[in-house]
């Protein structure tokens, strides 16, 4: 195991020796940047009331169905035996169901656990928010997938890349054939480039958007206003007077407090092309309102694209300040996989719509014809119109699984399935040098326990438990000697059952060192947690943690 730590870190030194003057002008082209575009920006937060009421409404509205369900047993308290018999009868045909889905095993494990709590109730509320095979849910979900199944006959894959790859490397190769057998695109040919902060992120997007010629594609999970926003828009708008076409796509519950009422009508206003993901409202019956796009794209003239944890909010560039300093990360890329990107892109964008008429998928693909760099890239996307088929939580396991020298990875959020934690121990027991890199500050103090009660048998397993130190890692990314993968995804059952969710699985020497190497800064960052330490947690935690972890997947 040593051998194989002193080899990967000689690889580096190596590499870094090497670029070391590439780097240096890098450093002073960001500094540049940065005086022309953060510099001056005043970060601010915007409280949007009308959207916090509605929110606050929707919330209600949720709460008052399940009081009412709640209550059921007590009105059919004078109610014939035969009745009561007859729900009784409906909890246990409910429970059989569940523990014969092709669902989560903590999935299924909660939903019980409400049955046999409350035997009526239980029941009705499994009905109508636990089920994925009625109603309006089910149309939604059949909707996103055919849009999804559209926009993947656009992929097309060149079997010799696939064959060249999977022939040089034949255990990265094998997640290759995977993610193809999903459907997704390996290019090479691609040049990416790593964002160890948020803020460096926006200081390359904002002249990337200055330079747009033709059209921009935007989707972002939060849309806050603020200085960032206050930027972007200035550098849209000009864009707009130029005739170049933009197309802003979000989230509605990622921006319906932090934005002005009639936001978007504004921008629909100014020229935009605007949709919104899920409406808040719609699906109040039936919970599909738990159901988000944490998707982060920004796609310019189909040359060059950008996606990782940051969203469109002054804390994700450290202009304000919300749990001590903010460390996101994320990539831009040119080449082919710009259009793995935006295929994603338009995909979510037409189904936040009931339009039946498909846009022309090929106006927004660029010409590439010449090589720009020799990184391979396969852009990945998910979400829960696919369950129980989820093909990112399958990529990241194999990340654990094939991994042989080192496995890598920082996540916000760390609530994951027994045989997940058991992938992350076998690797740690086979002298694989397993670290992941948790928040210290949190930004929800439920999560913070529920991710800590995880440490436990991971630490007991050999894994290396990390906490950023000065403040919120709010970074998803995953690395390992074959690959990366850096996007928008968070380690928890959100992430891997109820969101839509993107990212990039990257292979190629300067990208994962550019990665090793801020993994390697973040850890001298970070506190190693001991499992002594875990063991001797505030006893109000121990208490608190495993009932808590019962309903993890429904939090």
């Amino acid at each position: 195991m040593e051998k194989r730590i002193f080899d990967a870190d000689a690889a580096y030194i190596k590499w870094d020796l090497r670029n070391q003057k590439k780097g240096n002008d890098r450093y002073f082209e960001e500094e540049e940047r940065q005086e022309s575009y953060l510099k001056d920006l005043k970060g601010r937060v915007q409280n949007n009331l009308g959207g916090f009421l509605r929110v606050v409404q929707t919330a209600l509205l949720v709460f008052i169905q399940m009081a009412l369900i709640i209550l059921l047993p007590f009105l059919f308290r004078g109610s014939t035996v035969y009745w009561y018999f007859l729900l009784e009868i409906c909890s246990v045909v409910a429970i059989v169901t569940l523990v014969n889905r092709n669902q989560s095993p903590s999935y299924r494990l909660a939903w019980v656990s409400i049955v046999l709590l409350l035997p009526i109730s239980g029941f009705i509320m499994y009905y109508f928010w636990g089920s994925s095979s009625r109603g309006k849910k089910k149309r939604f979900d059949q909707w996103i997938m055919q849009q999804h199944r559209y926009g993947q006959k656009f992929l097309i894959q060149e079997e010799s890349v696939l064959d060249q790859y999977v022939a040089e490397n034949p255990v990265s190769g094998r997640m290759v054939k995977f993610m193809h057998s999903e459907g997704f695109q390996l290019t090479r040919n691609n040049q990416v480039e790593f964002f160890s902060m948020g803020q460096d992120a926006f200081e390359s997007i904002f002249p990337a958007l200055e330079k747009a010629k033709h059209f921009i594609l935007i989707d972002f999970f939060i849309v806050a206003e603020g200085g960032l926003w206050d930027k972007l828009h200035q550098i849209l708008k000009k864009k707009l007077a130029e005739g170049v076409e933009i197309k802003f796509l979000y989230d509605d519950f990622g921006a319906a407090i932090r934005t002005r009422k009639y936001f978007r009508q504004i921008l629909e206003h100014e020229g935009f092309e605007v949709r919104v993901f899920n409406p808040i409202h719609k699906y109040t019956g039936e919970m599909y309102m738990n159901y988000r796009s944490h998707q982060k794209i920004v796609v310019v003239d189909g040359e060059v694209g950008y996606t990782g944890g940051f969203n469109l909010a002054d804390e994700y560039a450290n202009l304000i300040e919300r749990f001590g300093v903010w460390k996101d990360t994320g990539v831009k890329v040119q080449g082919e996989a710009v259009w793995g990107l935006t295929v994603v892109f338009l995909q979510m964008w037409e189904s936040s719509t009931r339009t039946k008429e498909h846009i022309d998928y090929l106006k927004y693909k660029a010409d590439v014809n010449e090589t720009v760099g020799s990184t391979y890239c396969e852009v990945i996307s998910d979400g829960p119109a696919n369950n129980p088929s989820n093909p990112i939580e399958s990529m990241y396991n194999q990340m654990i699984t094939y991994s042989n020298e080192y496995l890598y990875i920082t996540t916000p959020y760390l609530i994951i399935e027994d045989y997940m934690k058991q992938s992350l121990i076998e690797a740690a027991k086979r002298g694989v040098d397993v670290r992941i890199i948790t928040p210290n500050i949190p930004d929800k103090k439920q999560v913070k326990l529920l991710t800590n009660y995880n440490y436990g048998s991971l630490l007991e397993g050999g894994v290396k438990i990390y906490e950023y130190t000065p403040g919120f890692i709010h970074a998803k990314q995953i690395l390992t000697e074959n690959a990366a993968i850096v996007g928008t995804i968070n380690m928890d059952y959100r992430s891997f059952y109820l969101h839509y969710e993107n990212g990039i699985w990257m292979s190629g020497e300067e990208i994962q060192q550019a990665i090793l190497q801020d993994f390697r800064n973040t850890f001298a960052q970070s506190r190693q947690i001991t499992y002594r330490e875990w063991l001797n947690r505030p006893r109000t935690w121990k208490m608190i943690q495993p009932i808590l972890n019962l309903f993890s997947t429904l939090m």
